[in-house]
């Protein structure tokens, strides 16, 4: 039986996550401001945890929720971006500051807050993982115009890097996984489908379902750094 904590789980790959990633017996607990799916018949135990990233008090609801509960694996999923991102409507003089310091706020420092708070839970685990969902964005030289989620998921991988080290003596380890353009992700009855998934120019979600099921599965002895996962016809 695994334990699992997913941040962000409520729509894209979160919700993704949430159907794929447990199996029958494990247990999972949900953070959202929205209420995710708790109703799969598939065996496995769902708890949410309501509770809005972008506020201060988030990690403490988290933590409280967990209790003393151990934790095999924690996925810091959320992520946002500039309205006008990916556009040619994205202008930096024209996002509102408010919105710069939301991104800023629930990629990046509650990243480092809620992971804290779990942090007790975590080290109960015999080979626990860390796995903080990142992006191409927050690759080097990028060339991506996106100021606030650029920074904040630059910030991230640094967060993880340093996390790492801070958790080596615990045997958990720490991943950050770097996705492109996954697309508009949907899960509706039991199914999971990324539009227009036949693409190449969109990853398919299950093929970061199934890298994360990879590294939560590895034994204490090894530790995934970093993965940089690129749509095939991107040419970064």
């Amino acid at each position: 039986m695994t334990a699992t904590i997913i941040f962000g789980a409520s729509r894209g790959l979160g919700a993704a996550f949430n159907l794929a990633l447990p199996a029958r017996g494990d247990q999972v607990w949900l953070v959202s401001r929205s209420r995710p799916d708790l109703d799969y018949d598939d065996g496995v135990v769902r708890h949410w945890i309501e509770a809005d990233l972008s506020t201060a008090d988030a990690a403490a609801k988290t933590a409280a929720a967990l209790g003393a509960n151990p934790l095999d694996v924690a996925i810091y999923n959320a992520g946002i971006w500039e309205s006008s991102a990916f556009s040619s409507a994205y202008s930096f003089d024209q996002v509102p500051d408010e919105e710069t310091q939301n991104i800023l706020t629930v990629n990046l420092i509650s990243a480092i807050t809620c992971l804290k708070a779990v942090l007790p839970n975590l080290r109960k685990a015999k080979a626990a993982k860390i796995i903080l969902i990142g992006s191409t964005s927050g690759l080097d030289n990028i060339g991506q115009p996106e100021v606030a989620y650029t920074a904040s998921k630059f910030g991230l991988r640094g967060v993880a890097h340093a996390l790492r080290e801070v958790v080596r003596k615990d045997g958990i380890a720490v991943t950050c996984l770097n996705p492109g353009n996954i697309g508009t992700i949907t899960v509706k009855d039991g199914a999971i489908s990324a539009t227009p998934h036949e693409r190449r120019d969109m990853i398919p979600p299950q093929d970061l379902i199934e890298i994360v099921k990879c590294v939560a599965r590895l034994s204490s002895s090894s530790c995934v750094k970093e993965i940089d996962v690129m749509a095939m016809t991107d040419s970064v």
